[in-house]
This record gives C-alpha cells, structure tokens and sequence, in this order.
C-alpha cells in the first residue's frame, strides 16, 4: 500500500501496552505494511529523544510524578508539531510506538494522578490530536517480565504493583473506547501476534 493518501488526510495508529508487550516489533511491521512513518514516544525527535533518556534513566529517581507527566507532555507536543502532524496533513499514515494511552496509564493509574487530568494535559499537549486506532497487546506479566533485559530501566524497574496498575489502566482505557481501541493477545511468537494484529487492521479498515 502506497504511503501517500492523494486528497485525504493520513491515519494515525498507536500501539500500547505494557513493558514486554511487544510493541515496537509490532509497531514496525505494521508501519512496513502500510508504507507508514515509524515513531515512538517518547521520543520521535531530537528533544523528545533526550527526554526520554532522562525518564528512563535510574539515576532520575528523584523525578516527581508530576515532573514526569510534564517532561512527557513536552515530549509528545513537539513530537506531533515536528513529526506525525505534518505526516498527517501530507496523507500519509504515522504509527507510533505509544501515544496519549501511555501517559494515562503510566502516570495516571500507575504513578497515582488523576487520569482525567493527565489525559487533559495530553490532550492540550496534541491540540486535541488522538489516533485513529489504538492496538492494546495484552500479555500476562509473566511473559512480559521474561522479555525484559537484566538491566531494567527506570520505568522497567518501577515494580510489580506498578505494572499491575499500568495493565488494569489499559485495559480499563480499552473497555471505555471501543471504537477506537482493539485489544489484542500479545503472547506467542512474533508472526502468531503480527496475523492477529493484521485481522484486526483488517476487521476495522479492510485493508
């Protein structure tokens, strides 16, 4: 499929989930499949890049909660300016390696701030931007835990009732949103989870 939509406006697909899940690969193939422009966040940008360095980072552990939701925040403003809203406008199709849900679920039910106003931040951080489609994969902690490298990041390291809270916040955000979420079962082998992840493409869009 051409990159290039002529006359309409790209299609902005977000891949969420917890550490583990298996986004990024998922996230690649997709943007592969659909000729799309391949992100992450945060991230995506020279300055998203040096902020996610610093929230992942161990030694940031004296961050706040809130100073994190507004480093990310800023993250993802200049991410959707200087990336996916241009690719959007030009009609080609952006996938994203985590969007506004990650923040919700981080921050808001896993670090413990009010998920409304975290999702407002976002919201004003993205002039109102959301995606089309969100793809939840969903994997048992179990599995996740066995994907992650021995030397855990900030967020990786953030402990099980953390993540726990994350994966609940997920679902939870899924379970609001039906016509925008699909919820997908991440576990298996990466081709097991790239033909479930292509039939649910294929239900929403017929592509």
């Amino acid at each position: 499929m051409s990159d290039r939509r002529p006359g309409r406006r790209g299609r902005l697909v977000a891949f969420e989930g917890g550490e583990g899940a298996g986004k990024s690969t998922q996230a690649r193939l997709v943007a592969d499949a659909l000729g799309a422009v391949l992100t992450r966040e945060p991230g995506g940008t020279a300055l998203g890049e040096r902020i996610r360095d610093l929230v992942l980072d161990r030694s940031s552990d004296g961050l706040s909660d809130r100073a994190e939701a507004l480093l990310l925040a800023a993250a993802r403003a200049q991410h959707v300016a200087e990336v996916i809203e241009p690719a959007l406008r030009a009609g080609t199709d952006v996938v994203t390696d985590r969007f506004i849900a990650s923040s919700v679920a981080y921050q808001g039910y896993g670090r413990g701030l009010p998920p409304e106003e975290v999702l407002e931040l976002s919201l004003w951080a993205t002039v109102g931007l959301q995606p089309d489609l969100v793809v939840l994969l969903d994997v048992a902690p179990a599995v996740a835990a066995a994907r992650l490298g021995t030397e855990p990041d900030r967020m990786e390291a953030a402990g099980d009732a953390f993540h726990r809270a994350v994966a609940d916040g997920f679902r939870a955000l899924a379970a609001a949103d039906p016509g925008r979420w699909v919820v997908v079962d991440g576990e298996g082998t990466v081709a097991d989870v790239a033909r479930r992840v292509r039939m649910a493409l294929a239900d929403r869009w017929g592509d």
